[in-house]
């Protein structure tokens, strides 16, 4: 049986190794670890992962962060980041559970929308995100690293 948890101090280790799959380059965890704390302590910020309750195997995970708007009605977005689902766990459904989980918890925080962005080389992914709902081209997509 798949659960779904709050990723916490003790699955850095699986989760550092989660990244890696998705950025092809080893995670510094001493970051991490920090990181993680700083999570665990903002409301803002949802950190889930999927775990296979026999093995106690992380098998994917992400990442929303709950942001206030300016416009309109100026209801929250979330913005969705570090989706990963390790490669011997795709195709099972557990990318789907992922992304209805993370957008149920936007919903209870009154987010208008969810976004994010995904490398243009991962056309499978995005294969996926159409599959559930992220039409492609509603809009453009830029990232400057700094």
């Amino acid at each position: 049986m798949i659960t779904i948890k709050n990723i916490e101090l003790a699955d850095l280790e699986q989760y550092a190794a989660l990244c890696e799959e998705l950025f092809e380059s080893k995670t510094n965890t001493t970051r991490l670890k920090t990181i993680l704390q700083k999570i665990s302590a903002n409301p803002d910020y949802i950190l889930i992962g999927t775990i296979d309750a026999e093995s106690q195997q992380l098998l994917g995970a992400v990442m929303g962060i709950v942001c206030m708007d300016t416009v309109g009605e100026c209801r929250p977005f979330m913005v969705i980041e570090n989706v990963v689902v390790s490669q011997k766990s795709r195709r099972l459904g557990i990318g789907k559970k992922l992304m209805s989980y993370i957008e149920d918890r936007a919903r209870e925080r009154n987010c208008y929308f969810t976004m994010f962005t995904s490398t243009a080389k991962r056309k499978e992914a995005h294969a996926f995100y159409e599959s559930i709902g992220y039409p492609k081209g509603v809009v453009q997509g830029f990232k400057k690293y700094l």
